[in-house]
């Protein structure tokens, strides 16, 4: 049974709410109208685009990157706290899928990854010692990529950070990178 407006656009609120980077097109399908229709809803309820709701998150939950300038990290940060966590999300493009299957190079989604590693470090030298990594299944054109990391541990000398990637709340890549870190700026009491 189709939902009135009202209906409708409670739902839409409450979904944005939980999921703040849920596309039009996805709502879309979601809630069976057309896209036109999310963006009249989602103007009438004064909710901004997927861009401004990005930057609002990341304005509000993000430390200064240390360990490399912020534009040499792959994807985009949305949130990150030095020694503690992280998240960006990468959108793949035609350029970054081999052109016969239109699946992901793997080297995206491992630089998306190893960037947000390196990012998390609270440090002006950050490097990849080490990395154990596993992809669950290919990413494919047209699909986000949300990298999640988190620190696990942290020496003088070593940090090691687990990175999960999803899709739609799927997994499609584990990481686990032990950065080297110079020592004089590691967290007191680490």
């Amino acid at each position: 049974m189709k939902k009135s407006k009202k209906e409708r656009q409670e739902l839409l609120r409450e979904t944005i709410k939980l999921t703040p980077f849920i596309t039009d097109e996805e709502l879309a399908e979601k809630f069976s109208v057309s896209v036109q229709t999310i963006r009249l809803d989602r103007l009438e309820l004064s909710i901004p685009e997927l861009r401004e709701r990005i930057k609002s998150v990341a304005e509000t939950k993000l430390d200064d990157v240390k360990a490399l300038p912020l534009e040499e990290v792959i994807g985009e940060i949305i949130d990150l706290q030095l020694d503690e966590s992280a998240i960006s999300i990468l959108d793949i493009k035609e350029e970054h899928v081999f052109s016969r299957n239109k699946i992901a190079r793997g080297h995206h989604v491992f630089a998306q990854a190893n960037s947000l590693a390196v990012a998390i470090i609270n440090d002006e030298l950050a490097l990849t010692a080490k990395a154990n990594i596993r992809f669950s299944r290919p990413v494919r054109v047209g699909e986000r990529v949300v990298a999640k990391a988190k620190v696990k541990e942290t020496t003088q000398e070593r940090t090691i950070v687990e990175v999960n990637s999803y899709v739609e709340n799927e997994p499609v890549f584990k990481g686990e990178f032990t950065m080297y870190r110079s020592a004089q700026d590691t967290k007191e009491g680490s």
